[in-house]
């Protein structure tokens, strides 16, 4: 089985119930739930929550929520890894067996289905543990700067200072929209970010981190601009 989880906790903080607020006309989970079921990949496309208005939010959506998540994975210092666990034991103690597993975030906007659609193609063709997405940086990395205690500039890698911009080693960020992985690599909580990982490039234009109430404002912009 190809299984999609969503982790979606009721009690997100910077913005009140961000998981089920209205963007760009539906509550933001169902863009999610959406990019899953027309991607056409998934046997069953699951949300795991504690919470039991994310939970109708999302069966109205087209998601399933066979179980609601436990308190102790649902507090603000609960990772994904240990929600993708309960889940794939949930579905075991059922008899059922998970072959690829993708945890895909509530508030992923911009995931398109041909994204997770290249993620599992990658995931197989790669024999790997994870296939997710990242994006490029849009600026060098090497170039970086910080203030100091006293309030000044220094560079973070003084050494490639010299260095043209054009010779520097391209570097990359997780898009923070989802996650491939083999059943035993979630289950042996194997690194993510690691040598058995593969990317799936996003261009920088559809990746948006929306954990402040000015990245929704920006995130509903763009999404408004490339939907016009």
């Amino acid at each position: 089985m190809k299984l999609a989880v969503i982790p979606a906790r009721g009690g997100s903080k910077r913005i009140a119930r961000k998981n089920i607020k209205m963007f760009c006309g539906k509550p933001m989970i169902a863009w999610s739930i959406e990019a899953a079921l027309n991607s056409g990949v998934f046997d069953r496309v699951i949300v795991s929550t504690d919470d039991l208005e994310i939970a109708e939010v999302a069966r109205q959506s087209g998601a399933q929520v066979p179980f609601i998540r436990p308190a102790q994975l649902a507090d603000d210092h609960s990772g994904t890894v240990p929600v993708i666990q309960h889940a794939i034991e949930w579905f075991e103690q059922d008899g059922q067996q998970i072959d690829y597993l993708c945890c895909l975030y509530a508030t992923a906007p911009f995931v398109r289905p041909e994204d997770l659609q290249a993620g599992l193609d990658a995931l197989i063709r790669e024999q790997c543990d994870f296939a997710f997405a990242v994006t490029r940086y849009a600026f060098p990395v090497q170039r970086a700067v910080r203030i100091n205690t006293q309030g000044r500039i220094e560079m973070i890698y003084p050494e490639q200072f010299n260095t043209r911009s054009q010779d520097l080693q391209e570097t990359f960020h997780d898009a923070g929209q989802f996650y491939w992985g083999r059943t035993q690599a979630w289950r042996l909580g194997k690194p993510v970010f690691g040598p058995g990982s593969v990317p799936v490039v996003l261009p920088g234009h559809r990746v948006q981190d929306i954990d402040t109430l000015e990245d929704w404002v920006r995130a509903e912009w763009m999404f408004r601009e490339m939907n016009r």
